[in-house]
């Protein structure tokens, strides 16, 4: 019953943070459209993120920032990997494919989440998982209209396979449930990594990083360049950051990654409402395509733990007391286990070699 009640809890704020997730892509077209970089884009994003989440990390901190220290690895390896690096493998797949392939090269890191947790771990995904993956993965392709002929330039499609590392990386280790780190701390942490990678990257000149002050076309009006760069930071990436690793903390790595895919229908949404961008007949297709999927993931999951729950029942009394306790804790540290084995091998390939 617990663990019902938490994931149904956890589906809500994925879908929220899938929802303000999928505003970035309009904001930043607007900026784009303005006459910003795209690296430009992001890094005012996660300044900004980073500022504002600065008071409210340190309150829920309330002093303890030895937990930053202990936790160093997994917020470098979330900052630099998941975030700043993911970022920079997107933008270099993106300038040598299209958009759509370099984003759908970028959504096989939900494929990574479950392949690497069966070849490292054992974690063999049942049949109705499969399932489920592959109707996303159709979904994400119609709704991203791939279907054309396009020139896959092979140095793109590694930097697109970079990005599905970073995708990865984000989904395993917002899902630890074993750190004391809140998950407000976790991303305000993140973003400031982040947004030091990207600086750096901006000095040392490997992506061009230029912004104006000229008003941008939203909503099919002009407005101040204020409200996208607002809306991209404290929408996009705030709350977004903040409810998604919520979110995975309740549901696991991989439901929540499925689950992440519904950013792609919300992107849409957003784009049709704020730049006047109307969905095709593909992407209405695809979108029930990826509904099915994460549906079938959510029954598989939900099975699982149904029997696991109904598996004491058959032990001693003073056996079922003791392992029904906190069934919700026991499942939580079962696979946090797992999936912090699974972020250590990245996290360790951004740290430099030790001579």
């Amino acid at each position: 019953m617990q663990i019902a009640t938490r994931q149904r809890a956890g589906l809500g704020t994925a879908l929220l943070s899938a929802a303000a997730f999928g505003t970035s892509g309009a904001f930043a077209t607007a900026l784009i459209g303005s006459g910003w970089s795209p690296a430009a884009a992001v890094t005012a994003r996660l300044l900004v993120a980073a500022a504002v989440l600065s008071i409210p990390a340190l309150i829920v901190l309330r002093g303890r920032f030895g937990v930053l220290a202990r936790e160093g690895r997994s917020i470098t390896g979330y900052g630099v990997i998941a975030i700043a690096v993911g970022q920079l493998c997107y933008f270099n797949a993106v300038a040598r494919l299209s958009v759509g392939v370099a984003l759908l090269l970028e959504y096989l890191g939900i494929l990574l989440v479950v392949g690497w947790l069966w070849l490292r771990h054992g974690h063999r995904p049942r049949r109705l998982t499969v399932a489920g993956a592959a109707a996303a993965m159709v979904g994400l392709a119609l709704v991203l209209d791939v279907t054309g002929s396009h020139r896959l330039d092979p140095i793109g499609v590694l930097w697109g396979l970079g990005a599905a590392v970073g995708l990865a990386v984000y989904f395993v280790v917002s899902a630890r449930a074993d750190t004391a780190l809140p998950p407000i701390a976790m991303a305000w942490a993140g973003m400031a990594v982040a947004s030091l990678c990207l600086v750096a990257i901006g000095v040392l000149g490997v992506l061009p990083i230029h912004a104006n002050t000229a008003d941008v076309q939203l909503l099919h009006h002009r407005t101040s360049w204020l409200v996208p760069v607002l809306g991209i930071s404290l929408v996009a990436a705030v709350f977004a950051y903040a409810a998604g690793i919520k979110a995975a903390r309740a549901l696991g790595a991989k439901l929540a990654s499925f689950l992440g895919l519904s950013e792609v229908l919300f992107a849409v949404l957003f784009a049709w409402l704020l730049l006047g961008q109307l969905p095709g007949l593909p992407q209405i297709v695809g979108g029930v395509f990826i509904i099915a999927g994460v549906a079938l993931v959510q029954w598989d999951e939900l099975r699982t733990a149904e029997s696991s729950t109904a598996e004491p029942s058959t032990a001693e009394p003073s056996t079922i007391e003791s392992s029904t306790a906190e069934p919700s804790t026991i499942e939580s540290n079962a696979s946090a286990g797992a999936e912090a084995s699974l972020v250590r091998p990245l996290v360790a390939a951004a740290e430099p070699e030790r001579g």
